[in-house]
């Protein structure tokens, strides 16, 4: 057998294309004394990925001829250590190809569930960030408006439904009509803007006359502008991503007058990293599976099949194609 990788062949200096990647055959890799080898079942896409290509943020930045960085669901086809066994599930930091290693003592065996595209999404990054964002830095209480940007992304479908669970209510922007229905048809926000279709600042306003209570922001740029524009005092901003930004010509300006604002109606702004909340991991994750099996939070998933694919779905995600976790399966001839 042949693993197969993806590389960043070149760093874009403006928008990410496919001729920014290729992919390679190589041998392969041979576990050593402490080590196992994984084989990814489903790769995450992840807008943040797009930053990593602008140099080091809350991690090393990507070179060109790296093997492009990706978190992947694996399975343990061969173990030198008895932490892990062949046939566990781990989540791994594998980059994009199909066998990789990693020391055993960096992984951590998951159960099994069905389907297991859930460790990737509700009990993944995306629900984690979502739940400890807006929990712990948004501080909802019962009764306030809470806005999400990006709404039908990943993490903004999950903190929109997290919200109305916990009383609030929820209004969630999107790009499209589409999007917008979906928002309020299948994930229970109470209403959905739709940023393309003319003033957002209005929108918000006549959305909240009484002013936005938690802003939980994954854009930047206008769409934060807007936010801020809108907020009741002593509002909670959660900077939770910056997706305008990512895969722009050229950084997009704003939002303006800051300071002032965060003054005069006393505001809150916070930015915060999934690590600083995983030592509550598990306290999170037994609320997200009640609610699950209660049906009271909906997973929308969105599955592209295909090793080769993961070039044009991140792609696909930052240009906001998809609905819900964007993943890549991996396919049996791969």
């Amino acid at each position: 057998m042949k693993n197969r990788q993806i590389i960043l062949t070149e760093l874009p200096q403006d928008k990410l294309t496919a001729q920014h990647f290729h992919i390679r055959q190589t041998s392969m890799p041979v576990p050593l004394q402490g080590e196992v080898l994984l084989r990814a079942l489903y790769f995450s896409l992840d807008a943040a990925s797009r930053a990593w290509m602008q140099g080091t943020t809350y991690r090393a930045g990507l070179a060109a001829g790296d093997v492009m960085s990706g978190l992947a669901l694996a399975e343990v086809v061969e173990s030198y250590s008895p932490q892990l066994a062949v046939g566990d599930l781990v989540l791994a930091e594998t980059g994009w190809q199909t066998f990789s290693l990693s020391p055993a003592e960096h992984l951590m065996k998951l159960s099994a569930i069905e389907p297991i595209t859930h460790l990737l999404s509700i009990y993944g990054v995306p629900g984690l960030t979502a739940y400890f964002g807006l929990l712990e830095c948004g501080m909802p209480k019962a009764g306030e408006t809470v806005v999400v940007t990006a709404a039908a992304g990943a993490v903004g479908a999950f903190v929109g439904q997290i919200a109305r669970i916990k009383g609030c209510r929820t209004i969630g922007i999107a790009g499209g009509a589409k999007k917008c229905a979906l928002l309020t048809r299948e994930l229970g926000f109470q209403e959905a803007i739709d940023y393309k279709a003319g003033n957002l600042n209005e929108a918000l306003r006549t959305a909240c006359p009484e002013g936005i209570d938690v802003f939980f922001d994954n854009v930047g740029g206008d769409i934060l502008e807007a936010g801020l524009l809108n907020m009741a005092s002593y509002g909670r901003i959660v900077c939770c991503g910056a997706i305008s930004q990512y895969d722009a010509q050229a950084p997009i300006a704003g939002p303006l007058g800051v300071p002032g604002m965060m003054i005069i109606k006393s505001l809150t702004m916070r930015g915060f990293l999934l690590s600083d909340f995983l030592a509550n991991r598990e306290r999170a994750i037994a609320e997200l599976t009640a609610w699950v099996a209660a049906g009271e939070l909906v997973v929308p998933e969105d599955i592209l099949e295909g090793f080769d694919k993961l070039p044009t779905g991140l792609i696909g995600l930052l240009a906001g194609e998809n609905v819900g976790k964007r993943l890549v399966k991996v396919m049996d001839d791969a």
